[in-house]
Order: structure tokens, then C-alpha cells, then sequence
């Protein structure tokens, strides 16, 4: 594994409005490991994940990605889920991973039917992704964010409404790309997926990073 930082953050502030979240982060993040950001709502893990990803720009301070703060040039590198699953409901979910993937140069059909498999879905499946339970929707979004083989994986509640089996399934898999040296921040309330599979929890509150542990502990209530 690289000793050098993915990612380093210098006091990165975030303001939407009036309101701040992102609140003075700094912090360095290694390659190779699972990441798991927690925090109760509004504690700015989306922001900072979208600060990440490029989606959101820091109202003041740094970010370096991949050893450079152009971050533009490192986007074919990252993978992004969002939160919402944001797929086209009218196509297949072939259909929408050849389409994101024409997005990326990506033209082989059978590396998005690889993926659709590797996140435990049919790539023969015809039926729009309007008819799609959430759980699918879920695993189909994983799998786009999977397309370009990125370095560095970013995701937004990716076990959101996925059934029990489903999501471990998701664990496995993140646990193989990690241990393939790529690098995965995963926002999560379901944190019991991830104790004993994690390198590192990074508990967030009020736009800032309280506390980094190995393992998952108790919120501190003082």
C-alpha cells in the first residue's frame, strides 16, 4: 500500500447559505482501506462526500486527491453513489450502465453485464428500472459506480432499503475491491454491516471530524 495520503483535506469549510457544513476539516486519508463516515443527520457527510467526488466546491480551504488539487483531472479515477439512486426509470438496467458507460468510453457490454453480476443482478432482466424494488435500484446504482474501475469509491447510504442478504453480499464485494488496494468512503446508519470489516470509523458532527477509531464505539453523549 502507497504510504503517501489519497486524499488530504486542510481546513475545509463548506457554507450553504448562512449555514456551515463543513466546519474547518482537516485530515488525511490512506489508500487501501474501508472507510466508514458516521454521524447523525446534517453532521455533513454527504458535503463531505460531495466534496470528495467534486460535486460540491469548499467555500475556503484545500483538498488533494490522488496528489493533486485538480481535481478535474482525477475524475475518471472515482466512483460516486448518491444517496438517491438518480437511474433513468424508462431503461433497463443494462440499458442505463451501457449508457453511463458510453460516458466513460466504456463500450463492452459484457463489463456492464459483469457488474450487473457482481452486485447480484440479472443483466438479462428487461423490465425498466421504474418496476425495480429500492433494494435493486440500490445494487444497480453500485454497479455505475463501479463502471470505470475506480481507485478511489465513494458511497451514500448504499444499503438503504437492500434486504439483509443483499447487503453483506455489498460488504463482500467492498471487501474485495479493498483488498485489491482501491479506497472506500461508505456513509452509513447501518453501521452493524460494516464492525469487523472497516479499517476505520470517522465519526462526523456538526460539519467537523470528532473522533477516528479502528473500531465502532459508542456515541459520546457528553
Amino acid at each position: 500500500m502507497d504510504a503517501s495520503p489519497i486524499i488530504t483535506l486542510i481546513a475545509v469549510v463548506k457554507h450553504f447559505g448562512r449555514f456551515a457544513a463543513l466546519r474547518g476539516v482537516s485530515a488525511e486519508f490512506a489508500s487501501g482501506r474501508l472507510y466508514t463516515i458516521l454521524g447523525d443527520n446534517g453532521a455533513g457527510k454527504t458535503t463531505l462526500l460531495r466534496v470528495l467526488a467534486g460535486l460540491a466546491h469548499p467555500t475556503s480551504g484545500g483538498v488533494s486527491i490522488l496528489g493533486t488539487t485538480e481535481l478535474r483531472s482525477v475524475c475518471q479515477e472515482l466512483g460516486y453513489m448518491a444517496h438517491p439512486s438518480l437511474l433513468y426509470d424508462e431503461m433497463s438496467g443494462m440499458e442505463n450502465l451501457r449508457y453511463f458507460g458510453h460516458l466513460y468510453g466504456i463500450k463492452d457490454d459484457s463489463r456492464c453485464a459483469a457488474n450487473m453480476t457482481a452486485v447480484g443482478l440479472d443483466a438479462a432482466l428487461t423490465r425498466p428500472v421504474a418496476q425495480y424494488s429500492q433494494g435493486m435500484r440500490q445494487r444497480l446504482s453500485l454497479a455505475r459506480a463501479l463502471l470505470n474501475d475506480p481507485k478511489l469509491l465513494l458511497l451514500d447510504e448504499p444499503f438503504s432499503n437492500v434486504d439483509g442478504g443483499s447487503a453483506r453480499e455489498m460488504v463482500t464485494l467492498l471487501c474485495r475491491m479493498r483488498s485489491a488496494g482501491k479506497t472506500i468512503f461508505v456513509v452509513t446508519h447501518q453501521t452493524y454491516l460494516l464492525e469487523g470489516v472497516a479499517d476505520e470509523f470517522v465519526r462526523m458532527k456538526a460539519g467537523q471530524i470528532t473522533n477516528r477509531t479502528r473500531e465502532l464505539r459508542p456515541v459520546e453523549t457528553r
